[in-house]
């Protein structure tokens, strides 16, 4: 079919009459094509009809209000003819996976103006194994101005309906991450994504840790729709922390005493950019940047369960995650040799605390979860019991490393993750207590971490799923001893234990008394669920 004649035929049925078709639009009738379509594509109002070449075939293109759907035009044939029908297979995107249109020119050193227009190009999220997204491009070829600007014109309507995607974006930028690939990362990688969705950015480079914590206390953000945070899980941890915060204070929430905090009140997007990026992990399935960002163009928003660590009478910090006992003085060292490469330094700390391994002596206090049946369940049988009494459970004792997770805590170190049977939102913690024991079976239970074995499978591991915990150190006999240290002037004091809360490292005195809070803020990611039962969206790039 020669290009001239290419898209002859507008069927536009909002927005024109038909022109006449082409001689070669008119060999597969449209009530034959029509019976092929799947019932709910035959269902679907029609928007655009129109020809236009896609890869070297020319083909029917059908604009509904769900999906793009083409196939190649052949002559006509007789009915039932197997070959025929292989020939005119159908293929579709959803409209739901176009994040982008544009109008495809090209240019020459010769040529003035906006260019020689050659059609549209439709940019794509794609949903990959293992998780991972990708965006593609799917080229309408047509040369015809008049049909291509009905057809641009449709689809950035249809693209201007999804109002969950954001416009504007605040980007904290870590440059410090992992080997300071952070800004490369984002201005290779991200930023391109983001300028064709047409997303606005306001970028801020963050010059010290605590950056972005006094950043968003004060920053104007009522123009945005979305932080993104790029870094690892410290510079998000602080950024989730910064938002929380500053949603209690929009609501006249007094933090120090706060029992039920205010949702965040704008979604996070974090991207991959530090050593392990474990809640980037946990929130997509995989740490891939690319999937990261269409997350965020796409406007995935998924609610996710936070942690609050306070003392008494004083809120620390809000979190996703907490080690006490051996994770703690693993990241107290670690912190001591930021020199180093970030895979020696973790090395170097777990070698060190490993060849120093030594017990905490702690009560633990914790209330154990219990699900909306399970209390629907009690006051049907009419035998309330008192929740501050009878629920609270409590074990003390020698204990090497005690964990509190609200996220499943995937990295490379631990595919299955560090809390396997937790989600981003099931209104839970996991807590892991590991009981004294000798060193060879402590390092054998941190192995299991790598495999796909059951890592609490050990008689000296214990696992609780809770709704509250408290951490008691019974005495300072092994609390964080700074002259252990290189640089003691950096250290708390000698009477103060080292917490890893989401990679970062908080030392406290006293007990700590953790609370899960479902829903508190929305990250963009995809739930995994929905991506494993969909990853056939488009059939054809």
């Amino acid at each position: 079919m020669p290009r001239g004649r290419r898209g002859g035929r507008v069927s536009a049925l909002e927005g024109g009459p038909e022109e006449e078709a082409p001689p070669v639009a008119a060999a597969v009738p449209s009530v034959l094509w029509a019976s092929r379509l799947q019932p709910e594509a035959a269902a679907e109002q029609i928007l655009l009809r129109g020809i236009f070449e896609i890869g070297r075939d020319s083909c029917d293109v059908v604009l509904s209000e769900r999906a793009l759907r083409w196939r190649p035009i052949q002559p006509e044939r007789p009915a039932g003819d197997f070959q025929y029908d292989l020939l005119c297979k159908e293929e579709f995107i959803e409209l739901k996976d176009i994040f982008s249109v544009k109008l495809k020119r090209r240019y020459s050193a010769k040529q003035q103006g906006s260019g020689t227009l050659l059609g549209i190009t439709l940019f794509i999220c794609l949903k990959k194994e293992q998780n991972k997204l990708q965006d593609s491009t799917l080229d309408l070829i047509n040369l015809s101005e008049d049909h291509c600007d009905i057809w641009f014109r449709q689809f950035k309507k249809i693209l201007a309906g999804f109002s969950n995607r954001p416009k504007s974006l605040k980007i904290l930028l870590n440059p410090q991450s992992h080997k300071k690939e952070a800004t490369q990362v984002y201005y290779k990688k991200v930023e391109p994504l983001l300028k064709i969705a047409g997303i606005k950015t306001d970028v801020t480079i963050t010059e010290y840790e605590g950056h972005a914590l006094s950043l968003l206390k004060e920053c104007e953000l009522q123009g945005f729709d979305g932080v993104v945070c790029v870094g690892g899980d410290g510079s998000a941890s602080e950024v989730a922390h910064a938002l929380l915060l500053r949603a209690q204070k929009n609501a006249g929430v007094e933090t120090d005493s706060i029992l039920t905090p205010v949702q965040a009140q704008l979604p996070l997007g974090v991207i991959p950019a530090g050593s392990t990026n474990v809640l980037a992990h946990s929130l997509h399935g995989v740490p891939h940047v690319v999937t990261a960002t269409l997350h965020i163009i796409m406007g995935h928003v998924q609610p996710v369960d936070v942690c609050s660590f306070s003392t008494i009478g004083k809120l620390l910090r809000f979190g996703f995650s907490a080690m006490f006992g051996f994770g703690g003085r693993t990241l107290a060292l670690a912190e001591k040799h930021r020199w180093m490469s970030p895979n020696q330094r973790r090395d170097f700390a777990v070698i060190k605390a490993l060849a120093k391994l030594k017990p905490e002596d702690c009560e633990i206090s914790f209330l154990p979860f219990k699900s909306s049946q399970d209390l629907q369940e009690r006051r049907a049988q009419e035998s309330p019991k008192s929740d501050c009494n009878e629920q609270w459970q409590m074990i003390q004792g020698q204990f090497l490393n005690i964990s509190i997770m609200a996220i499943p805590c995937l990295c490379s170190v631990a595919p299955r993750g560090l809390a396997p049977n937790t989600r981003l939102n099931n209104g839970s913690m996991a807590l892991i207590i590991a009981r004294n024991t000798s060193r060879p079976e402590f390092i054998k239970h941190l192995k299991r971490y790598a495999s796909l074995k059951n890592q609490f499978n050990f008689p000296f591991i214990e696992t609780y799923t809770v709704e509250e915990v408290k951490v008691h150190p019974r005495n300072n006999t092994s609390a964080h001893n700074p002259e252990e240290e290189e640089r003691p002037h950096e250290t708390a004091s000698e009477n103060s234990f080292p917490w890893n809360v989401d990679g970062d490292l908080m030392e406290v005195a006293s007990e700590v008394h953790v609370r899960l809070h479902p829903r508190l803020i929305n990250l963009y990611g995809g739930s995994m669920e929905e991506m494993n039962d969909s990853k056939a969206t488009c059939n054809c790039l």
